[in-house]
């Protein structure tokens, strides 16, 4: 059902992690970590545990991949990543987008253990327990680090906001939905309505 839609737990600190003291968290120290099956990222030097995806953020999250796939990458226009891969943003901001875009004039910022700088394009899917940072906390620092496009998807309402670079500062192109296509500056030949991005009922 469309309500139960959305509906997982909250990103929260991870404060049992062994490790420094939350707020000093650096990249090394997350990279060192042990693979035990959970997705972490590092927010202003505090790690954080990521919930994992319910069965709606893996179905938009398959088919924004696939969009943005076939309108990037088989287009010859750059590559398109999804979680997990890290994005390192500075010492203390590492992330894992759901999805991430990198034009072929950014290439060289790909390493193989992940993005060093800024994407072109990244996206979130998020839920009512995660809206708070994506909104907030990560919209800054992707803004900070010079995101030029940010999407916040959300299952529950399927909806899509774009936030585009403006003198360092996220501006809103508007929160869309059903039938309207998205207004991507970044891939700009991507022509998806937003309904497409929600293969669900």
């Amino acid at each position: 059902m469309l309500t139960e839609i959305g509906h997982i737990p909250a990103a929260a600190p991870a404060n049992s992690v062994p490790g420094p003291p939350q707020g000093q968290w650096m990249y090394e120290d997350y990279a060192a970590l042990p693979d035990d099956g959970n997705r972490y990222e590092v927010l202003d030097g505090v790690l954080y545990m990521a919930p994992s995806p319910d069965r709606w953020h893996q179905e938009a999250s398959g088919a924004i991949f696939y969009h943005l796939y076939v309108a990037v990458h088989l287009a010859g226009l750059g590559k398109v990543y999804s979680a997990p891969f890290d994005v390192m943003l500075g010492s203390k901001n590492t992330f894992q987008p759901d999805i991430l875009v990198v034009l072929n004039e950014h290439l060289d910022r790909v390493t193989k253990d992940g993005v060093v700088g800024a994407p072109d394009l990244v996206v979130e899917i998020a839920s009512p327990s995660t809206a708070r940072i994506d909104l907030s906390e990560k919209l800054n620092a992707y803004a900070s680090a010079g995101v030029p496009e940010y999407w916040v998807v959300n299952p529950g309402s399927h909806t899509v906001e774009v936030f585009v670079l403006r003198q360092s500062i996220y501006n809103s192109l508007g929160i869309y939905y059903g039938p309207a296509v998205l207004p991507s500056r970044v891939v700009s030949n991507l022509g998806v309505r937003v309904e497409q991005l929600f293969p669900y009922t």
